[in-house]
């Protein structure tokens, strides 16, 4: 990550937006079924690359303002209910409390820091998911399943989830700091997200 910034600095001469969306699924199993070894790769993935790509491009944006963008879910923000997702959620919710923190942090400097929490959308992320024993570790909430009150169902895209970013690091968004806006068509207000077993 500190290559990547100096490299941008090195072409464009500064950093205005940064958007932090690497991230996996990781294991799915129940809690005391992960090892230490797959909790750190997921926890590494989404949340140390996301200190990371923050702590290597704070220094640049501090000169002139800015705004990140944290790309986090509704897993571990709004959603507790889908079994085996200990490691993934924990990632998820400890984006959201980063953000927050930066967020006070870096208002003094005019850098805005929000977060976009998806829901389910049309992307390739469910193939870094590896399960184990998930039934072990199923939540039922009673709710019904396979809905997303907005579309009828459909899952959204990532032109979707890209506008809402583009919106965030405008200055269309000047006003909005510290803030998780969750992009996901109602799904999560039902207390059950959708998730293949």
């Amino acid at each position: 990550m500190k290559q990547a910034v100096e490299r941008t600095i090195e072409s464009f001469g500064r950093l205005d937006i940064v958007v932090s969306n690497a991230g996996i699924n990781g294991v799915r199993a129940p809690t005391d079924e992960i090892e230490p070894e797959e909790r750190n790769e997921t926890i590494g993935t989404n949340l140390t690359g996301t200190f990371l790509t923050l702590r290597y491009s704070i220094p640049h944006l501090k000169r002139q303002g800015g705004s990140v963008v944290v790309m986090a879910s509704t897993n571990g923000t709004r959603v507790f209910n889908i079994g085996g997702f200990s490691a993934y959620s924990s990632s998820k919710a400890g984006q959201v409390a980063l953000a927050k923190t930066l967020a006070l942090e870096l208002a003094r400097y005019r850098v805005r820091v929000n977060v976009v929490c998806p829901g389910a959308i049309e992307t390739g992320i469910m193939s870094s998911i590896r399960e184990r024993h998930i039934e072990r570790a199923a939540v039922r909430s009673g709710f019904p399943e396979g809905t997303i009150p907005l579309t009828g169902g459909r899952k959204g895209t990532p032109e979707q989830v890209a506008q809402l970013v583009l919106f965030l690091a405008s200055n269309a968004a000047s006003h909005i700091t510290g803030t998780e806006v969750y992009i996901d068509g109602a799904e999560s207000l039902l207390g059950e997200t959708v998730f293949p077993t």
